[in-house]
């Protein structure tokens, strides 16, 4: 990997370690735009998963004065049902209508949310909670979108930003485990790929202090706000990654 490479490569981990950091999750979002086009499309699914592991561990630990197992399990759970249901299925589904219909429904999501005031606070309880959690799973096996739901559903209930973060981080962590797991036994994990990912600790992990350090300093509000920019985001990316004419 030559200089110029190397510091497009070390610049995506620095923000995607800052976007986790402030937000808890789109790492993969923010650095898969790059990496793409650098390194090879197994190098980066295997790199999203590894520091994936790295970014979420890191905000548990510094959440864990509002950590509650008990919110979290049932969200875990589905999701690690969800995630071999949706890599199941999607030999069978048509990749652009479910870009653009996963993307439409983000965009909808998000344009709703910014333009009303706070959503009322929803009750939701453990069966439901392990429904969203499987849908959750499922998403993230059919687009790589594995936190959005989870994500979502969070904000639904009102709670503060670091209970927030304290519930879908470790369900974000499981999912991670279970990729990593995934991807280990299909032989990603070369000797090539764990030294890009050496290469790229520093930078994701300065990225990510200074992400938390942000974090710390707004309000809920703000953070909601951001939450739902960040999810018309991925709802534009979806849809734009589609390829010219791919209706026909």
């Amino acid at each position: 990997m030559d200089t110029l490479v190397f510091t497009v490569f070390a610049l995506a981990a620095l923000i995607g370690g800052f976007v986790s950091g402030f937000l808890g999750f789109a790492m993969g979002l923010v650095v898969s735009g790059v990496w793409l086009h650098i390194i090879t499309p197994m190098q980066t699914a295997t790199l999203i998963a590894g520091y994936g592991l790295l970014t979420q561990g890191y905000g548990i630990y510094k959440l864990r004065h509002v950590l509650d197992l008990r919110k979290a399990w049932p969200l875990a759970l589905g999701t690690v049902i969800g995630i071999p249901i949706g890599v199941g299925i999607l030999a069978y589904l048509n990749p652009v209508h479910l870009r653009f219909g996963v993307g439409m429904l983000l965009l909808i999501y998000a344009i709703y949310g910014l333009a009303r005031p706070v959503f009322a606070p929803l009750k939701i309880g453990t069966g439901a909670d392990i429904a969203i959690g499987i849908s959750n799973g499922m998403l993230g096996g059919l687009t790589g979108l594995g936190g959005v739901i989870s994500t979502i559903s969070c904000q639904w209930r009102g709670w503060p930003k670091d209970v927030q973060r304290a519930v879908f981080q470790p369900v974000l962590f499981i999912a991670f485990v279970v990729i990593s797991l995934s991807q280990a036994a299909a032989g990603t994990l070369t000797k090539e790929t764990l030294m890009l990912y050496a290469m790229g600790v520093p930078f994701m992990v300065a990225g990510l202090w200074s992400g938390f350090k942000l974090f710390g300093t707004i309000k809920d509000e703000t953070f909601r706000k951001t939450v739902l920019a960040l999810l018309l985001f991925a709802g534009l990316s979806l849809i734009v990654s589609i390829p010219p004419f791919s209706f026909r």
